[in-house]
């Protein structure tokens, strides 16, 4: 099945955490690997010390466990973590932090969730009809 996502990791201090995700491992169930990007890209500078941010796109619904797995690292600044999600069909991307040991989602204003069994996370659709 063909479902597009893409999946943005923003985090302080990380990179070490999100190292190993972007490299092919065939023990977990996605495949694709995540990019970092970090201010050498707008200095064309190489790579600065520090990234704070990963990128990845899913061309096939094969991410379940994404979430879990991330919610589980070990990550240095837990209250820096934020993960946005836009799953194919959703109106704007969704933001998922770590609250008490756990990636929750938190619900942003003018949205609203629902059960859409094509999609990993449900369907986000903007509720202002902008």
């Amino acid at each position: 099945m063909s479902r597009f996502a893409e999946v943005i990791v923003l985090a302080r201090d990380a990179e070490e955490v999100m190292q190993p995700l972007t490299q092919p491992d065939k023990s977990r169930e996605w495949h694709e690997c995540f990019k970092r990007i970090d201010d050498g890209m707008f200095y064309g500078s190489g790579h600065s010390k520090e990234c704070y941010t990963w990128i990845i796109q899913f061309m096939r619904h094969n991410w379940h466990g994404l979430l879990s797995h991330l919610e589980s690292l070990p990550w240095p600044a837990p209250q820096s973590v934020q993960v946005l999600v836009r799953d194919e069909e959703d109106s704007c991307f969704g933001l998922w932090m770590i609250y008490g040991g756990s990636l929750v989602e938190v619900t942003l204003p003018h949205t609203k969730r629902e059960p859409y069994a094509a999609s990993i996370t449900g369907h986000l659709a903007r509720t202002d009809n902008l």
